[in-house]
Parts: C-alpha cells; sequence; structure tokens
C-alpha cells in the first residue's frame, strides 16, 4: 500500500460522489495565496462531516480550529433553516480569510466566527448560556485537545456527536515511548475520553490524501 494509491481512490470517490464545486475551492486557493498552511480537510473528510451533521440533524455545530473556513462551509451546507454554526479560531488573520470564504459560499449567515484562544471562547460561551450543540469539530492544535474536550462536553446535549482530527499521527498514537509533543497529547486526549463516563468513543483510522491519520468518534450519552 502506498501513498500514491491512497491518493488515487481519493481522487476516484471525489470525481464519481463530490460534485465540482468552486465555491469550496476558492476557499482553498484563498487561503493557500494567504499563507496559511494547507492542513484543511479533504473534500471525502468534508462531506464525511456534512453527512454525519445533516444525518443526525444537527442545528447547532461547534467547530475547534477553523483555519480558512473549508470544513466550516462543509459543515454550515449541512444546517437546517435557523442552524448556527460557531466556529473558534485564534489567529485573526486566518480567521479573516475564513470570514470571506464562508460569506462567497453563501453560508455566512449562519456562520459566527469567534477569535481568541479557544479556552477562552469555550468559557465564554458556557457563561452565556445558548442552545446545546449537537455536533463538535475539533481540529485545532493537538496540545489543546484534552481542554477542548473537557470545555465543550458541557456544552453539548445528550445524543451530541464530537469529532476529533489527528489522533493517528501515521500509527505514532501507538508508540507510548514517543516524545512528539502532538502524539503525547493526543495519547492524553484518548486517555481522558476514555475514562469520561458521559461519552462512548471510539477511534477510526484513515488513509488518503492526507496520509495515514484517523479520527475520534464519540457519542455523548448522558
Amino acid at each position: 500500500m502506498t501513498q500514491d494509491l491512497w491518493t488515487r481512490v481519493d481522487r476516484y470517490v471525489g470525481e464519481l460522489l463530490i460534485a465540482p464545486d468552486a465555491t469550496l475551492d476558492a476557499a482553498l486557493r484563498d487561503s493557500d495565496a494567504a499563507g496559511l498552511p494547507p492542513i484543511a480537510v479533504s473534500p471525502a473528510y468534508g462531506r464525511m462531516l456534512q453527512l454525519l451533521a445533516r444525518g443526525m440533524g444537527a442545528r447547532r455545530v461547534l467547530e475547534i480550529g477553523t483555519l480558512g473556513g473549508y470544513s466550516a462551509i462543509w459543515l454550515a451546507r449541512a444546517l437546517p433553516p435557523g442552524g448556527r454554526l460557531v466556529t473558534l479560531e485564534l489567529n485573526p488573520r486566518h480567521a479573516a480569510v475564513a470570514r470571506r470564504n464562508v460569506d462567497r459560499a453563501g453560508v455566512g449567515d449562519r456562520v459566527e466566527i469567534r477569535v481568541g484562544p479557544a479556552q477562552e471562547s469555550l468559557r465564554a460561551l458556557a457563561r452565556e448560556g445558548g442552545a446545546p450543540f449537537d455536533f463538535v469539530f475539533i481540529d485545532a492544535d493537538k496540545v489543546g485537545y484534552a481542554d477542548y474536550f473537557r470545555l465543550s462536553l458541557p456544552l453539548c446535549r445528550t445524543g451530541a456527536m464530537l469529532v476529533a482530527d489527528n489522533i493517528v499521527r501515521e500509527g505514532e498514537v501507538a508508540n507510548a515511548s514517543s516524545a512528539d509533543a502532538n502524539v503525547v497529547a493526543v495519547r492524553h486526549f484518548n486517555e481522558v475520553v476514555a475514562a469520561e463516563p458521559r461519552v462512548s468513543a471510539t477511534v477510526i483510522q484513515t488513509v488518503g490524501v492526507k496520509k495515514y491519520d484517523g479520527f475520534l468518534l464519540a457519542v455523548v450519552t448522558s
């Protein structure tokens, strides 16, 4: 199994099942032109997020890690009329690119971008006491994952779904002796999730244009 094969399969899936989309392509181009790191989810992964959120009838979605708004567009398109996506981004320049991208995609009216450290934004959401979230997508700095999980869990309803990306780290997640900060962080995050009685979770390994990785999928059970 090679990276070339994984990429060819992703391309096949995209060409067969995902229609060409000029606004999503433009979001990637603008993110690249602005110097944002090329770490947005793949089209197949974006479609997966959209299907998960739509399939569970999510009306309120929380995203931690906006980047250029590519995944936000996929998630916002899953929302019914009146739905809302709150997405958290540390970098104001990234947030500005994301705002242009979601507005051009025609979903800007349902997307709220909050700028600043995610921990602070999550605490602010808790203080505000709004309606609970139905779906959470975490795709930000790995060192913060455990905190993001702990702080977002009280904001979710029973039955809410949580997806955390980049968990497998090309298999290094199974290496207990790794000194890599990101591996150490996701191992800690996985352990925090495993010890949390209010969720049921699993990890799914993935291959594709983003190489070998995977995501954690959890459901809030109580």
